[in-house]
């Protein structure tokens, strides 16, 4: 990968690299994308398309609908509330 790739990536993800690390970070880039090229060159014939290498389907617990804790025990420990919620600094 190109220095001037990298400045571009740069920009775009609104990062301030040094002139050294640019150099490193297009060599690192120009490593991996090499790796993932040859990934290209394996035969995959007959390999069916998977999410999950394990052949896990669901690991995740079902998602059953219960009763929350009452407001009050909730916003107990809130620094600033309402009597709709917790009152935060504005962000934006």
């Amino acid at each position: 990968m190109e220095r001037k790739q990298v400045e571009e990536l740069a920009k775009l993800a609104k990062l301030e690299f040094t002139p050294e690390e640019l150099d490193r970070f297009a060599g690192d880039m120009g490593d991996i994308l090499g790796f993932v090229d040859k990934l290209g060159e394996l035969d995959t014939t007959g390999v069916p398309p998977a999410a999950h290498v394990s052949g896990a389907v669901n690991v995740l617990r079902e998602d059953v609908p219960r009763p929350s804790m009452p407001r009050e025990d909730v916003l107990m420990g809130a620094p600033e509330r309402d009597e709709s919620g917790f009152i935060i600094p504005r962000v934006i």
